[in-house]
């Protein structure tokens, strides 16, 4: 697997990660013994970057991922997360901070974690103080690298300013594209970029069902690109990403994958899925090398995204 470097504070990690959440979160009934045998797939084809969080069952998610990989602990990064209730509201007070952190550590049994993101921001905490507190766990040897999730501009200029922050995950995918916008802030100081839903929360697989075919418990149910029109464009434009990926030898999952790769040397997607067989196609994304030619015909198919908003509510991101 090749390795990328995000960020100046020396964060080294896969081309490719391996992101937990859905063997716990949003994409009905999980299995664990399922999840972990992806996890431990995903290591053995060189996957070392694997993300979590505090959110992903309050501590269960970050159980299986740590017992998984306490073999080889030392070998791989730890992403995880804080800032969330349990009524998912926010809090990134410093004391929340440091009892989330605690907490992780304990599920995830390690004596530190390797980047530690502040889940989402926290519009009542100041992110001086928040930056400041990861600081000082930095300090301790709690933690390597600071995060940010979903933030834009100000705040990550505000965060910089007080500790280099060496990392942005924000959902990006072919579907979703907002988040370029913020690419210039990223690479002027120095900032690697982690692409969360990088399979455009599973339609990029070529599996997509309508809205209602799910689990209950599913979150693709009230997505957007899942419902009437939106999810028949979406269904044409996968076809069209899969018969170009086809002819490169290759799945659509694959091509979505690594045309993220081709957007620059500072970003890795962090894929996620309960199947080992589907690590296996997705960590080989790596090897796919995409020419100018193909990327002007995912361009012509997909010029700026999917079709339907991100979000049920139709929200636009406005990151501050």
């Amino acid at each position: 697997m090749q390795q990328r470097t995000l960020g100046r504070q020396g964060l080294v990690t896969s081309a490719i990660g391996y992101g937990a959440m859905g063997i716990s979160l949003a994409y009905g009934p999980g299995d664990d013994a399922e999840g972990a045998a992806a996890i431990r797939r995903a290591y053995e084809l060189g996957v070392t970057h694997f993300d979590t969080a505090e959110l992903y069952g309050w501590g269960a998610n970050e159980k299986i991922v740590g017992a998984v990989v306490a073999p080889f602990r030392d070998e791989i990064t730890i992403a995880t997360k804080f800032g969330f209730t349990r009524e998912y509201g926010t809090d990134s007070r410093p004391e929340h901070i440091r009892e989330v952190l605690d907490n992780s550590l304990r599920y995830l049994g390690t004596d530190h974690v390797d980047v530690l993101y502040q889940h989402r921001v926290d519009p009542d905490v100041p992110i001086e103080d928040v930056a400041g507190t990861v600081a000082e766990l930095i300090a301790a040897g709690k933690v390597k690298y600071f995060g940010l999730s979903e933030a834009g501009p100000q705040t990550i200029r505000k965060a910089h300013a007080i500790h280099p922050v060496s990392v942005l995950q924000t959902e990006y995918s072919l579907f979703e594209r907002d988040v370029e916008e913020l690419f210039p802030v990223l690479r002027e100081l120095g900032i690697g970029f982690v692409a969360y839903s990088p399979l455009g929360r599973g339609f990029l697989t070529g599996t997509a069902k309508p809205a209602g075919q799910y689990d209950a418990s599913d979150m693709r149910n009230n997505d957007p690109r899942w419902q009437p029109d939106n999810f028949e464009r979406n269904v044409d434009a996968v076809k069209q990403l899969t018969e170009l990926a086809h002819a490169k030898g290759a799945t659509v999952s694959q091509l979505a994958l690594a045309w993220i790769l081709a957007q620059g040397q500072d970003i890795i997607p962090i894929p996620g899925t309960r199947s080992a067989a589907r690590v296996a196609e997705n960590t080989a994304a790596a090897d796919l090398i995409l020419a100018p030619a193909d990327l002007d015909e995912i361009a012509r198919i997909l010029p700026t995204g999917g079709f339907g908003a991100r979000y049920a509510d139709g929200r636009i991101p406005s990151w501050t």
